[in-house]
């Protein structure tokens, strides 16, 4: 796990903005660096977020960002309404963490591909059908990227703050675990 510290050495845009969004995703890995199943699943503060659960969230999040910019946005089920996502928070049946996260690793893969491969990071799609977006507005790829930055990077506090609940243990500290240092005192 690498956490790029000088995203603009890569040399452009797309690679500083790629970097930024892929640190951000080690944020929720990093949480989840040692977490059993059941520990995974738990909601140790006042709300109802797991690790899990925002592991889930923002790799859901990402794919239909990606799927929106790819022009084939899944559409709602007949009756289905915004309400009826809140289950992409939490894990169910056979899904896993392991899963979860070889999932979210190809819908990454997905993403650089597709964001490399534009002629430009002007190029727009339209906002989704939401009730929170404006009518028939179109956004960019940058837009995309920053959008996926910032949701990324708030779930990734979310996960910091319920691991920390959980067993005492905090970001720099499970990096240093991971690489077998000891961090602090």
């Amino acid at each position: 796990m690498v956490v790029h510290v000088d995203p603009e050495a890569r040399g452009d845009e797309r690679g500083a903005l790629l970097a930024f969004l892929d640190a951000e995703r080690g944020g929720v890995r990093r949480a989840l660096l040692g977490v059993g199943e059941e520990a995974a699943a738990t909601r140790p503060t006042a709300g109802e977020l797991s690790l899990s659960g925002l592991l889930k969230h923002v790799r859901l999040t990402e794919q239909g960002w990606l799927a929106q910019a790819m022009g084939a946005a899944p559409q709602p089920a007949e009756g289905e309404t915004y309400a009826d996502h809140e289950h992409g928070f939490a894990l169910v049946g056979e899904e896993t963490v392991a899963a979860e996260l070889a999932a979210w690793a190809e819908v990454a893969r997905r993403t650089e591909e597709f964001v490399r491969a534009a002629e430009t990071l002007d190029a727009t799609f339209p906002l989704p059908d939401a009730p929170w977006f404006p009518v028939g507005q179109r956004v960019s790829l940058r837009w995309l990227l920053l959008r996926l930055i910032t949701e990324t990077a708030r779930h990734a506090g979310h996960a910091d703050i319920i691991r920390e609940t959980l067993d005492g243990a905090v970001a720099y500290e499970l990096v240093a675990r991971e690489r077998g240092q000891k961090w602090g005192g």
